[in-house]
């Protein structure tokens, strides 16, 4: 299959939900666009809204975020936390093809957790705790560290540490969050029976599932693309993409501008046109990858909210804003609640693209962000050659 650049952008933008909106944004839709991505990153950060919400906005414009929250901390319990790219939402029907996963904790788990698993007594009274408590904050799990004749907690830090190591290997999950935090409970009073009780998927079985639905959810894709979406392992991430592509799962594609050979699931087509129009979560799966993000748009996008200040190029929490079937800008957000303002902390328009077009869009966009925000105003600093045009589009903007 040859496929032109601009084939593979369509490909993209259209597997990842984001070639239109949709008439409405109900708990149908959204969880219907969980199961398409597969995995939906969570962040901290909050200067804007939660990276997981945003990310339901770019696919469906004005939602209720009660409703992710339903989704993911309800019963029935239909997406689950876990680690999936980083932490992230995942459809629950996929936590039996991530056991392999909690299995392999012992080996894959950060240094830290894997010293804190030996200390079996420790880990043990966690996992008690949570059984007698759960849903519980780690904060609220106190463990006599020392017989009564000593004094002596557990530190927080390995009680902490304890119970991220259970959640990595499964032990236990995350019931909800409060404030962002998270409450941990047994994973058979969190997710429904069917699953619990489903049988484990090999490890062999459960990459070639995770690369096809890494396939369906990226569009056009390497073989490092395909890996990187749930951060497999290499060999068997590459075994599974030749097993796919021998069964004709994958095909096999030449994309132009592209120097390594590329797969499409057999199922995926190319729209005729895509009618995107709206900013990207900086942890959205669509540019998750950064070469994928140079080598498909053109834009050399990196993250900056952990940069000093004074080394950042274009802002602090900073969003593509997706047009059509280009990124043609990045815009600094912050939601300042107090002022009841979506504030433009800086404008940077991509190289070749018109001002004036790709401001008036982006305020209009900005101003449905605002009004989903329950912020009343949009203003916009001057800063970043697109600025000056975005405050004046944005005064035309009602």
């Amino acid at each position: 299959m040859d496929l032109s650049a601009q084939d593979a952008r369509r490909l993209a933008i259209a597997a990842q939900g984001l070639a239109a909106r949709p008439a409405t944004a109900d708990t149908g839709e959204l969880l219907a666009m969980v199961r398409r991505l597969g995995v939906v990153q969570l962040d901290s950060v909050n200067v804007l809204a939660r990276s997981h919400y945003l990310v339901a906005w770019s696919r469906l414009g004005a939602y209720d975020p009660g409703t992710f929250d339903r989704l993911s901390h309800d019963a029935p319990r239909r997406v689950f936390e876990y680690w999936g790219h980083e932490a992230s939402l995942l459809p629950v029907e996929l936590q039996p093809a991530l056991r392999w996963r909690m299995a392999r904790a012992k080996h894959d788990a950060w240094g830290r957790m894997r010293a804190i698993a030996k200390k079996r007594t420790l880990v043990g009274k966690v996992l008690q705790a949570v059984a007698e408590k759960g849903p519980v904050r780690a904060g609220e799990i106190e463990l006599a560290a020392k017989p009564k004749t000593e004094r002596g907690w557990w530190a927080w830090s390995e009680a902490k540490t304890a119970i991220e190591w259970l959640f990595w290997s499964g032990q236990v999950t995350a019931a909800s969050r409060r404030q962002f935090e998270r409450l941990y409970d047994l994973p058979e009073r969190v997710l429904p029976a069917e699953i619990v009780g489903a049988p484990t998927i090999d490890e062999h079985a459960a990459h070639a599932i995770l690369v096809e639905r890494a396939a369906r959810a990226l569009g056009v894709a390497t073989e490092a693309d395909l890996r990187d979406y749930y951060r497999l392992p290499l060999a068997s991430a590459r075994a599974a993409v030749a097993e796919l592509a021998e069964a004709g799962t994958l095909v096999r594609a030449t994309v132009e501008g592209w120097s390594k050979p590329a797969y499409v699931h057999r199922e995926v087509s190319v729209p005729a046109n895509v009618d995107a129009c709206t900013v990207l979560s900086p942890f959205d799966s669509l540019i998750w990858t950064r070469d994928r993000t140079h080598r498909m748009f053109g834009m050399k996008f990196r993250l900056e909210v952990y940069t000093p200040a004074e080394k950042r190029v274009h802002g602090y929490y900073v969003l593509p804003f997706l047009l059509g079937d280009t990124l043609v800008a990045r815009v600094d957000l912050k939601a300042d609640r107090a002022a009841s303002t979506l504030r433009v902390q800086a404008a940077h328009l991509e190289p070749h693209r018109k001002a004036k077009p790709v401001a008036d869009a982006l305020a209009r966009e900005l101003r449905e962000m605002a009004n989903w925000l329950n912020l009343e105003a949009v203003a916009v600093t001057r800063r970043g050659d697109l600025a000056g045009a975005l405050s004046r589009a944005t005064s035309r903007v009602v």
